[in-house]
């Protein structure tokens, strides 16, 4: 997949598939699966580090996870996060950002947010950096928005989301994120823009999902919003795995001959 497909699969009416990716192993069996685009997001401050927020996300550290996902899966369209603050930076510090994460390996960069910052956006967008737009509940905002909480629900604030998002298509951005929003205006948005949405937790009237793979996969039961489904029970399926470890260990069973040198 390549830049031009999201266009191509919105008017062919196929949804994209995308899911967060953080590093070697895991990218290795991603580019194995049919996923259409991996993001190295600034999630990984929270499920990689174990921080509160995606705040503590640094470029630094976003390189870094995109240069092992990109080793990892070759063959998919990765998209990195453009961390907390460094678009607010200036020209000269954003185009530094993402010189970082492009020479890292990603195929495109992702930015929360629009008002202040078009400009900067469109300059990168002319520079031959493909943009990926985030609307809705962006989580480098969480303080500003008081905690992660639906956006849009009202009229005035419906209506500047869905503007928000023409004004990032017409700065040259070639799909757009929408995390936590009424699904009516999730669907509202999608029909309007010629680009395609890719919700989470915005309905089904999106032009794509993405989820944390970590989240899919189960991996924390107890979380559990109201647009998370669990593909697999991976906590499970792993403490299973290491308690037969310990059990075979500590009584002696492994390893076998066979899994011994002569």
């Amino acid at each position: 997949m390549n830049v031009l497909d999201f266009c191509k699969r919105k008017r062919a009416r196929q949804n994209i598939s995308m899911v967060t990716c953080y590093d070697f192993w895991s990218a290795q069996v991603l580019n194995e699966t049919d996923i259409d685009c991996l993001l190295v997001g600034d999630s990984l401050a929270m499920v990689m580090h174990g921080f509160k927020s995606t705040v503590h996300a640094t470029v630094d550290l976003m390189a870094l996870h995109t240069r092992a996902v990109r080793r990892g899966a070759p063959d998919k369209f990765v998209v990195a996060d453009m961390p907390f603050l460094c678009v607010r930076k200036g020209m000269a510090p954003a185009m530094e950002a993402v010189g970082q994460l492009m020479q890292a390996g990603s195929n495109a960069v992702k930015i929360e947010g629009e008002a202040g910052q078009l400009d900067i956006m469109a300059h990168v967008v002319e520079s031959g950096v493909p943009v990926m737009g985030h609307l809705g509940l962006t989580p480098q905002f969480v303080e500003a928005f008081g905690g992660h909480k639906v956006q849009g629900r009202s009229e005035g604030q419906a209506s500047n989301i869905l503007e928000s998002a023409k004004r990032l298509e017409d700065a040259g951005c070639f799909a757009l994120v929408l995390e936590c929003v009424p699904a009516a205006l999730g669907k509202l948005i999608s029909e309007q823009l010629g680009i395609p949405t890719i919700g989470i937790g915005a309905g089904a009237g999106t032009d794509g999902q993405v989820l944390v793979l970590q989240d899919m996969l189960g991996m924390n039961p107890s979380f559990k919003p109201r647009f998370l489904r669990h593909y697999a029970s991976g906590h499970q399926v792993l403490t299973e795995a290491v308690n037969g470890f310990h059990e075979d260990t500590t009584s002696g069973i492994f390893p076998s001959r066979e899994e011994s040198y002569a």
